[in-house]
């Protein structure tokens, strides 16, 4: 048989023959007087073996160590392998659908921000009438990117705490109020008198779990350093003060 012949064959492409003879994967036969290669049985043996194993979803490395042990001994230890690798893939899959239908069916349904928990979706879905409010909206972009970078053991918490600061219509109404006072801060010097007024108010709403260890905030200075170059600079400065008055209270 001629390289198409094979190909044919066996269901690949000519390409696909040529790259395995590249890998070591499928021998290559002398070329005749003629100059052409000849295949014979034992050659679309070998390359039917590479398609199934390949379909099965093996990568060309796995392949060539299954085609190494001529007693097929390796076999049902990769076959194995990707057993437990493709349920591994489909338990993934199941909790990343029940996620996707969790937040499809929350109330007020996908925030702006884009995808976040459902349970991030729903307190964001309370304070919808903020929308209006930049600071707001800021805000809601912040602690959306701060449940996606956390760590899995710190996303629970930083929702929780969340939930504690939005979690009641009283709640709700302070941080209006915080929002107004930030937006209101625009156009304003960093010596605005009302940069403390508003460093009080937002102060007033953040919970104290909310609020991170030193430690922790020295490991977002990149973060806070960008949002602040976000702000107008009076805007910055009331953020600034609220931390200091933050890291005052838990002195």
């Amino acid at each position: 048989m001629r390289i198409g012949e094979l190909a044919v064959t066996v269901g690949v492409t000519t390409r696909a023959v040529r790259h395995y003879h590249h890998l070591g994967l499928l021998p290559e036969p002398e070329r005749r007087a003629n100059g052409y290669r000849e295949y014979g049985l034992r050659h679309a043996v070998v390359l039917a073996r590479i398609r199934r194993l390949t379909e099965l979803g093996l990568g060309l490395a796995e392949v060539r160590d299954v085609l190494a042990d001529d007693a097929g001994k390796d076999l049902v230890e990769v076959l194995t392998e990707l057993d437990e690798d493709l349920a591994r893939q489909e338990e993934a899959l199941r909790e990343r659908r029940a996620r996707l239908r969790a937040l499809l069916d929350a109330e007020g349904g996908v925030p702006a921000e884009g995808p976040v928990s459902p349970e991030l979706a729903a307190l964001f879905a309370g304070t919808a009438h903020l929308s209006d409010s930049r600071m707001a909206a800021k805000d809601r972009e912040i602690i959306a990117f701060l449940e996606t970078a956390m760590p899995a053991e710190d996303r629970e918490r930083l929702v929780s705490s969340v939930g504690e600061a939005l979690g009641s219509p009283g709640a709700v109404a302070r941080a209006g109020e915080a929002y107004a006072l930030l937006d209101a801060l625009a156009g304003a010097e960093p010596d605005d008198p009302r940069v403390a007024e508003a460093a009080r108010a937002l102060a007033g709403c953040i919970p104290p779990t909310l609020f991170p260890e030193a430690g922790e905030l020295d490991q977002h200075d990149g973060v806070l350093r960008a949002f602040y170059d976000d702000l107008a600079p009076a805007q910055a400065e009331a953020v600034r003060r609220t931390l200091r008055i933050l890291t005052e209270e838990r002195r």
